[in-house]
């Protein structure tokens, strides 16, 4: 089918829909999210997260479980997910065996792991959530009556080999779309896929980080030049900030890219931090919307907006850690931050925020690898630090961050943050470097109470 303008064949409308872990958590939300797909012609490509729970367990098999019987426990968890699912289908016999097949290599991967834990054999072990997942959706939708394809995202999602955060190859995954993805979506049936994971060059299997399932869609949607993005979760779309830390918290109907990306930069987790660069680069409005309640509308991204306001949301991120670099040698010193950060380069390790002082200098580090667990620096990293200054890490704490437009410009800004924080200690502030947003840290046990005192003053 095609639309036919002035003796030009227009191709049809090609959406790309990504359905989140509580989106396809059993039988009755996989079945609502194929509903979504099967009543939108223009859903064409679906990728999906594991079922809810599942990457969880994953991780834990990965890192090694020695005890046998706890190993067994979440073996028996995992079969247990599926199965229940595969107990509704009309005819489950269709991919009951391929369900087997994935859950005896969890089985025989996670007793590796309990021997000899890496980084390689954690992604080819959490892989399986989606690789899971994708066979009785497909089923779903095809005992529905669509007319549905499992596809192996991997050939196509290609990345380098930093396993656990893997940064894909945009070039290769154009490249691999266009011979392996397009000619599918000629014979019009529904592609079902996988989020979250890829493969290297060699063709083994790396994963995005976590949440990594929103860039992967958005990364798929720009190879094949898709009509729009749909992010499909738990709560119909974006809010003023997270309604479980603010009850009164705001939908927020319409955000431009801008906004929305600081939102996910700085802890909305309802995002991808990277999931709307693909989106900007090709310029592709993204929806974010409940399967649990499609009729209550979301949140629409789109490069601009009319009038956007001064504050637009509050974001918090959690698990940060602090490293504070001090020397004395630094003071009017030349060549010491381009130092730190050559050693910090070397191993690899990505600075969120960054503020300094005429003898030291302050960072934050942010978790988001496969691994789990408080972000750090390593060892070796420390000791290299260590010949250069004195360092200092701190962890349990939050990052708060004030999302909003032209901030820098508008007059009395952050004495309306701060005037609100007076009993509070706000750390390491951040505020000039963009004009969409303000940032600071506090401590953990502090976090929820400062995200519900400054939303009362902003935006009640």
């Amino acid at each position: 089918m095609s639309f036919v303008d002035n003796n030009f064949t227009v191709p049809p409308p090609i959406t790309v829909a990504k359905f989140g872990g509580t989106s396809v958590a059993d039988y009755a939300a996989m079945s609502r999210s194929a509903t979504i797909i099967k009543e939108n012609p223009s859903a064409k490509v679906v990728l999906i997260s594991a079922c809810s729970g599942v990457t969880n367990l994953l991780v834990e098999l990965a890192n090694g479980i020695t005890d046998n019987e706890q190993r067994s426990q979440r073996l028996q968890q995992l079969h247990t997910i599926h199965k229940n699912i595969l107990n509704h289908l009309t005819n489950p016999e269709t991919v009951s065996g391929d369900i087997q097949r994935l859950l005896d290599d969890v089985a025989a991967l996670s007793a590796q792991a309990a021997q000899t834990a890496s980084s390689q054999l954690t992604d080819l072990l959490v892989s399986h959530g989606e690789l899971l997942s994708t066979y009785l959706f497909t089923q779903i939708l095809n005992e529905m009556g669509a007319d549905a394809l499992r596809f192996d995202i991997r050939p196509v999602m290609k990345t380098d080999s930093q396993f656990g955060k893997a940064i894909p190859d945009i070039d290769a995954i154009c490249l691999q779309a266009e011979v392996q993805l397009k000619p599918l979506l000629a014979n019009d049936q529904i592609i079902v896929s996988q989020g979250f994971i890829g493969s290297d060059t060699n063709g083994v299997t790396t994963t995005l980080g976590r949440g990594g399932s929103d860039y992967s869609a958005a990364l798929i949607a720009e190879a094949i030049q898709a009509d729009k993005l749909e992010i499909w979760t738990d709560v119909p779309g974006m809010y003023s900030t997270d309604p479980r830390l603010a009850a009164a918290a705001q939908p927020i109907k319409e955000i431009s890219f801008c906004e929305a990306s600081e939102m996910a930069n700085f802890g909305a987790k309802i995002l991808h931090p990277s999931t709307l660069v693909p989106a900007i680069r090709q310029q592709i409005p993204v929806f974010i919307g409940s399967s649990k309640a499609p009729e209550q509308g979301g949140t629409w991204i789109r490069e601009h907006v009319e009038q956007p306001p001064k504050f637009r949301a509050l974001a918090l991120r959690c698990n940060q850690t602090m490293v504070t670099l001090t020397s004395l040698n630094m003071f009017h010193a030349y060549g010491f931050l381009a130092e730190v950060f050559r050693i910090l380069a070397k191993y690899k390790i990505s600075v969120d925020l960054i503020t300094t002082s005429e003898v030291s200098v302050s960072l934050t580090l942010d978790q988001t690898d496969t691994g789990g667990g408080a972000p750090t620096l390593p060892t070796a990293a420390i000791e290299e630090l260590n010949q250069l200054c004195r360092v200092e890490v701190e962890q349990d704490l939050c990052l708060v961050a004030l999302i909003g437009n032209k901030l820098g410009e508008a007059p009395g800004a952050a004495t309306q943050v701060f005037s609100t924080l007076e009993q509070y200690s706000p750390r390491m502030i951040c505020f000039g470097a963009s004009t969409h947003n303000l940032c600071f840290l506090v401590k953990t046990n502090e976090s929820r109470a400062v995200i519900k005192t400054l939303h009362h003053a902003l935006f009640e």
